[in-house]
């Protein structure tokens, strides 16, 4: 098979891997109630990336260190605004997302926009199938080591600080293993639609799903099938595959009642 025949081989891997990957982090956060901070951190890696781009560090650094960050100062305006911490993540957000934006003229830089906010999966290459790689193996490393924590962290918080359990590294665990996600899927889907996939596997089974891995690997299933489905409907109809997902993912919100009542 000639390298023109097998184009699409690497973008349905990084697909593949960033449909599983997503849904198994969005499990955990969602469990945790932090999917609004996964949110953030979303759009906290911009900046980073742009910077990274601009100076030639590697952008993966750039990412985790914007995502950080961003994280850190939304946690400080916490404090100064307490009860009031969507308006301060979402406030962060904006902010942080504006700045990546703002960033491209006043550095003078050629990036395409649409390809980072939106993704350009079918241009996927090896070095991202080596982040995307090696993002799922920090997760699995994390899981291995820490999976009883993370239980217990989504079902009691208070507890699990009670009983000494290291909350807060744990949490600092989980903002790097979502920057990483975030950052290898921006091919796939981007920086807005990533957290479709994020969310929307793991609500389709978070009420039907007795434990949190039971709840991972249903969602890592369906975010698989989303991830396919956008990716061979983008090759049939000649459309962007990212926005196809994220689409996909709304739909199979809508579906599912239908499908309950059936």
């Amino acid at each position: 098979m000639t390298a023109v025949d097998n184009w699409w081989f690497i973008p349905a891997v990084v697909a593949a891997l960033v449909g599983v990957l997503c849904p198994v982090t969005g499990s955990i956060l969602i469990t945790q109630r932090r999917l609004l901070q996964a949110n953030l951190i979303t759009h906290a890696v911009l900046p980073g990336i742009v910077l990274a781009l601009a100076f030639g560090w590697n952008f993966t650094t750039g990412g985790l260190i914007s995502a950080v960050l961003g994280a850190l100062l939304a946690e400080q305006l916490n404090q100064r605004f307490p009860g009031r911490e969507d308006g301060v993540m979402n406030t962060v957000l904006a902010g942080f997302i504006a700045l990546g934006v703002l960033l491209i003229p006043l550095l003078r830089l050629r990036i395409d926009l649409e390809s980072l906010l939106f993704g350009d999966l079918l241009a996927a290459n090896d070095g991202d199938l080596l982040r995307t790689l090696l993002a799922g193996l920090a997760l699995v490393l994390v899981l291995l080591n820490r999976y009883r924590d993370f239980v217990y962290l989504g079902v009691d918080p208070e507890g699990a600080a009670a009983a000494g359990r290291p909350v807060a590294q744990l949490r600092f665990a989980m903002t790097l293993i979502t920057a990483l996600v975030v950052i290898c899927s921006l091919t796939a889907v981007g920086v807005v639609l990533v957290i479709a996939l994020l969310c929307a596997p793991v609500l389709l089974h978070v009420e039907q799903s007795s434990s949190l891995k039971e709840l991972m690997l249903r969602s890592a299933g369906t975010g698989l099938v989303l991830s396919a489905g956008g990716m061979g409907m983008a090759i049939a109809l000649d459309l962007p595959p990212g926005p196809l997902i994220g689409v996909l993912c709304v739909v199979s919100l809508l579906i599912k009642p239908i499908a309950i009542r059936g």
